[in-house]
């Protein structure tokens, strides 16, 4: 299981920086095509610092890359972030339907006795 194998950080931070609206969105934009910051920051009512932090908070979290292309920083969705991210959630559905499996035998066991 991919719970198993990240650390707790990794996890808390990739889950993190998922749960802002903004970042999303720039997940989404650079996983279709690279952008500048610059131009991510056009995209949102926001200063280019505020777009920064959100690059770098993805970045913490291997959901992006940034590489530096003359005077611009180039943002590149990372799509082994978002698949780990996919395969946690999938690890954790498999582990709440264990859970219900449980509860529908119990219950069963429950009204064979009756």
């Amino acid at each position: 299981m991919v719970v198993d194998q990240l650390h707790e950080d990794e996890v808390s931070r990739l889950f993190q920086a998922l749960a802002d609206a903004t970042r999303r969105d720039i997940v989404a934009r650079v996983l279709v095509a690279d952008h500048s910051v610059s131009r991510l920051a056009e995209q949102y009512a926001m200063s280019f610092a505020a777009v920064q932090k959100h690059v770098a908070v993805l970045e913490r979290a291997s959901l992006v890359t940034k590489e530096k292309r003359g005077r611009e920083q180039i943002v590149r969705g990372e799509v082994d972030g978002v698949q780990t991210a996919r395969r946690l959630l999938d690890d954790y559905e498999r582990i709440w339907r264990q859970r219900v499996g449980r509860i529908e035998d119990i219950l069963a066991e429950d009204e064979d006795r009756n």
